[in-house]
């Protein structure tokens, strides 16, 4: 029983998901990323971002409640390119349960911030499970918080969430992780791979380019990007 209504859950999730096409969620997922930025009080620091090698941002996580709660979300991976700046984003899916009462249903901005190339490799795996194929924590918020504690030094990833205007450490324990490849033939034209995208480069699409650009302009690396 309850796996007939996570499944549920999930499946009325992938329904949402479909309502939107790759181009509205790269917009979605690039006013995520300005919208962290106007909050250097209550967002991610910029110490964390100034030492990521990727970053996920997945615009509206839908959690429904049933007798298990689930979520399913679809959002963007972009990895940072030899030249400092971010690279072309690969689609990805996060889905997951946890069990309990839950009541009502909640939508809300996750960003994944993946701190070591063995996070990064995980990003072009087939699939991943957060907590047990990839170490998470919930990521320091503020711009005081810094970037070279315990926390930050054993965690290959770390997680936050928008509520109520502001970013908190969330805990993704649990929920998995893997490419969307439909998503990224819609985006790119063609069957092309999460690890050909992030790790080999392919050119940023024309529905991408302001998610990169609100990517370089929070980091430190905005003036090398934007060079030929």
């Amino acid at each position: 029983m309850y796996k007939i209504a996570l499944l549920a859950c999930v499946a009325a999730g992938m329904a949402l998901g479909q309502e939107t096409t790759p181009d509205k969620r790269l917009r979605d997922a690039a006013a995520v990323v300005g919208e962290m930025m106007g909050m250097p009080d209550k967002g991610i620091p910029q110490s964390v971002l100034d030492k990521a090698q990727c970053i996920v941002v997945v615009p509206g996580l839908k959690k429904a409640a049933f007798v298990v709660g689930g979520q399913y979300g679809r959002g963007f991976a972009s990895c940072r390119k030899a030249g400092g700046g971010w690279g072309a984003p690969a689609a990805m899916k996060i889905e997951g349960g946890s069990f309990g009462l839950q009541l009502g249903g909640q939508s809300t901005d996750v960003i994944l911030v993946v701190m070591s190339q063995r996070g990064m490799d995980k990003l072009v795996a087939d699939k991943f499970t957060i907590g047990a194929d990839a170490a998470a924590a919930a990521g320091p918020v503020g711009r005081n918080a810094k970037a070279d504690t315990d926390i930050m030094l054993h965690a290959e990833m770390l997680s936050y969430a928008r509520s109520r205007g502001a970013y908190a450490g969330l805990s993704l324990e649990g929920a998995t992780m893997r490419p969307d490849k439909e998503e990224n033939t819609k985006l790119y034209g063609r069957a092309v791979s999460n690890e050909e995208i992030l790790k080999q480069g392919v050119a940023t699409p024309d529905a991408a380019k302001a998610f990169t650009s609100a990517l370089n302009r929070s980091s430190n690396a905005a003036e090398r990007a934007d060079r030929p």
